[in-house]
C-alpha cells in the first residue's frame, strides 16, 4: 500500500479539507455579524443587506459551480480546490478595501466564485479516500467546517470590529487562506477516481445525463426539493441571527458574537458528527436512515427554533440557539453521503454541484433577501425588533417542507431497490 492510500493519510486529507471548508465559511459568514456596522456606515436598507448576503454571493457561486464540478469530474481536484481558496481569500481581503456598497457587492461576488471550487471536488476526493460504509462519518466531519467557520466568523467579526473596525475584520480573516491554498496544492495527493468502487465507475457522463440521473430518481429529486426549503430557513436564519439578538435583546456586538460562536460551535459540531455517525450505524441495516436522521432532527428542531424566537429572555434564547444549531447541522453528513452512494463515481462532483446550485441559488439567494424585505415591510408597524422576529418565524416554514420531502425520499422505490447493493458494499 502506498502512503497516500493508507487510512492515516486519508484522515490527514479529511483534516485539511475540513480546514478548507472552515475557512470558506469564515469568509462567508463574517458578513452576518457585520450587518449593523456596515448598515450604519453605508446607510443601506435590510433589503440591500439581504441582497449582499444572498444573491451577491450566491448567483455566480451557483452558476460557476456547474462548470467547475464538470472540471473536477475530469481534472485534478486538488489543484482546483487550491485555486479556489486563493481566489476567495483575496476577494475577502478586498471586501475590507471597499469604499461603496457596489464595491463591496463586487468583492462578495468574487468570494462566491472562489468558493464554488470547494465542496464538489472535496466531496469527490473524500469518496475516493473513504469506503461507502464510512462516508457519512467522513462527510459529517468535513461538514463540521460549517459550524467551525460560523464560530470563527462570529468571533472575528465581533471582536476585531470592537477593537478596530469591520474593514479590518475582512482583511484579517481573508489572509490565512493563502497559506492554506499552498498546503492543499503541495500536500494532498490526487487519488485514482472511483478506486473504492468497481471499474464501471470510470464511465463519463454529460451534464444532461447527470440531470437525467437526478430527475429519474425520485429519492434524488426529493433531496433537491427538501434541501432547497431547508436552505431557505437555514441560510436565512444564520445570516440574520446576529441582527436578531442585537435588535430584540440589545446585546453588544462583541458579547453577542461570543455567545453565538459558542452555540454554533458546540451545537453545530455535535449535530454534524452525531448525525453522520448515527446514519452510518443505522444505515448498515437500512439505507432509509440516511434520510430519516436529518428529517427527525429537523422535526425536533422546529419547536426549539420557534421558542428561541419568541422568548423574551436572552439567556434562554442563546441556550436554545445551541440546540437549534445541533438539529440544523444534522443535514449535511447523511444527505451528502447518500448522494455519493446513489450516483456513479465519475459524476459525484457534478451531482453535488447541482445540489449546491439548488441549495444556494434558492436558499442562500432568497433566504437572507426575503427576510431583509420582510424586515423593511414590517418595520413601520412592528419596529425593528418585532419585524425581524416575525420574519424569522415565517421563514421556518421551510423546515416543515424539508421534513416531508426527506420522509418521502426514504420511502422511494429507488432507495429500496438499491438496498441490496448498499448492504453488499458494507459487508
Amino acid at each position: 500500500m502506498q502512503r497516500h492510500e493508507s487510512p492515516a493519510y486519508a484522515r490527514y486529507v479529511l483534516i485539511i479539507l475540513t480546514l478548507t471548508y472552515t475557512c470558506s465559511y469564515i469568509d462567508r459568514y463574517i458578513l452576518s455579524v457585520l450587518v449593523e456596522p456596515i448598515k450604519a456606515e453605508m446607510g443601506v436598507s435590510d433589503t440591500l443587506m439581504g441582497l449582499l448576503g444572498g444573491f451577491a454571493f450566491a448567483l455566480l457561486y451557483t452558476l460557476a459551480g456547474i462548470p467547475i464540478a464538470r472540471w473536477a469530474d475530469r481534472g485534478n481536484r486538488r489543484s482546483l480546490i487550491a485555486l479556489g481558496i486563493a481566489i476567495w481569500s483575496l476577494m475577502t481581503v478586498a471586501c475590507g478595501f471597499a469604499r461603496s456598497f457596489a464595491q463591496l457587492a463586487v468583492a462578495r461576488v468574487g468570494v462566491g466564485i472562489g468558493e464554488a471550487a470547494c465542496t464538489p471536488p472535496a466531496h469527490s476526493l473524500l469518496a475516493d479516500y473513504f469506503p461507502p460504509q464510512k462516508r457519512a462519518t467522513a462527510l459529517a466531519v468535513y461538514s463540521m467546517g460549517i459550524p467551525l467557520g460560523v464560530m470563527f466568523g462570529f468571533l472575528a467579526g465581533g471582536w476585531i470590529t470592537y477593537y478596530f473596525d469591520w474593514r479590518m475584520a475582512f482583511m484579517v480573516v481573508g489572509a490565512p487562506g493563502l497559506v492554506l491554498a499552498l498546503l492543499v496544492r503541495f500536500t494532498i495527493h490526487e487519488p485514482q477516481r472511483g478506486r473504492m468502487e468497481a471499474a464501471t465507475a470510470h464511465t463519463q457522463y454529460s451534464f444532461g445525463q447527470t440531470l437525467g440521473i437526478i430527475f429519474r430518481n425520485r429519492a434524488l429529486l426529493l433531496i433537491q426539493i427538501g434541501g432547497a426549503f431547508y436552505s431557505i430557513a437555514g441560510y436565512g436564519l444564520s445570516f440574520w441571527i446576529a441582527p436578531f439578538f442585537a435588535r430584540v435583546h440589545q446585546l453588544p456586538l462583541h458579547e453577542m458574537a461570543t455567545w453565538l460562536a459558542a452555540g454554533a460551535f458546540f451545537g453545530g459540531v455535535a449535530g454534524s458528527f452525531c448525525a453522520g455517525f448515527l446514519a452510518d450505524k443505522l444505515g448498515r441495516h437500512s439505507l432509509r436512515w440516511y434520510f430519516l436522521t436529518p428529517a427527525l432532527a429537523l422535526l425536533i428542531g422546529l419547536p426549539v427554533t420557534i421558542t428561541m424566537l419568541l422568548t423574551t429572555d436572552p439567556r434562554i434564547a442563546l441556550a436554545l440557539f445551541l440546540v437549534q444549531q445541533f438539529t440544523f447541522f444534522c443535514y449535511s453528513g447523511p444527505i451528502y453521503a447518500v448522494l455519493q452512494f446513489l450516483v456513479p463515481a465519475s459524476t459525484r462532483a457534478m451531482v453535488v454541484a447541482v445540489h449546491l446550485f439548488i441549495l444556494n441559488l434558492v436558499g442562500l439567494g432568497f433566504g437572507p433577501l426575503l427576510i431583509g424585505m420582510m424586515n423593511d415591510s414590517f418595520n413601520a408597524s412592528l419596529g425593528a425588533g418585532g419585524a425581524i422576529r416575525l420574519s424569522l418565524l415565517v421563514i421556518t416554514i421551510g423546515t416543515v417542507v424539508s421534513v416531508i420531502c426527506f420522509w418521502l425520499a426514504s420511502r422511494a422505490g429507488a432507495v429500496r431497490s438499491d438496498q441490496a447493493a448498499y448492504l453488499a458494499s458494507n459487508s
